[in-house]
């Protein structure tokens, strides 16, 4: 997620098609894909993924989204999850990842909410939804009296070298991108070389800005 500074966020009931898309992006240079737990039997499509990824795409970090409390995080953590994130800061979703030593990255929409997940042991925070808390001017206010903090931007980014490096200047340490990397027609249409195209091109912009 630090590396290659950008995770795709994904879902789709289909999980065949959410092969295609992982597939797409992996091929276009991401390490690091979150599928969010967003529809019925969400579990059952991220399972069959978890076991594509482990044989079709090695280096892939598979995380699961949209976590908002301990049981469902222990359960996608038997399915495979390496990383697990939420729209919140739940203390009893740190316990559980800490536990198994699983990166847990919580929403936060303030600087207090920050430390405290940060006192729970979550090294990566994300902001969310970023564009409402006060965008890249909320990192870097925030970086100036915590310059530890590692912050993933999720909301309000787009693939565009305007608006990722302003994220990037401010400070971000990644930023999280969803319906922005994935065009509604280019899924429907199957078209899996445009998502690779986008994230090869999403991808080359972040390097250019990124602090390492």
């Amino acid at each position: 997620m630090l590396d290659t500074g950008m995770v795709p966020v994904f879902y789709h009931q289909d999980a065949e098609i959410a092969k295609k898309v992982v597939s797409a992006c992996y091929e276009g240079g991401v390490r690091a894909f979150e599928f969010t737990n967003r529809g019925d039997f969400a579990q059952e499509v991220f399972g069959a993924l978890s076991k594509y990824v482990t044989e079709a795409c090695p280096g892939l970090a598979l995380g699961i989204g949209s976590i908002v409390d301990a049981p469902t995080a222990a359960l996608y953590l038997q399915l495979g999850a390496d990383f697990v994130v939420g729209p919140s800061f739940n203390p009893e979703v740190a316990k559980v990842c800490n536990r198994r030593l699983i990166p847990y990255t919580p929403g936060c929409g303030s600087v207090s909410e920050i430390g405290f997940a940060q006192e729970a042991g979550c090294d990566l925070c994300k902001i969310f939804p970023a564009g409402s808390v006060g965008g890249p001017s909320f990192v870097s206010n925030l970086k100036a009296p915590m310059p530890w903090s590692l912050i993933m931007a999720t909301g309000a980014v787009e693939p565009t070298e305007d608006n990722l490096s302003a994220w990037f200047r401010a400070g971000v340490a990644c930023v999280g991108m969803g319906s922005k990397l994935f065009p509604k027609e280019a899924i429907a249409a199957g078209d899996w070389q445009a998502i690779r195209s986008l994230c090869e091109n999403t991808l080359a912009l972040i390097r250019k800005y990124q602090k390492k």
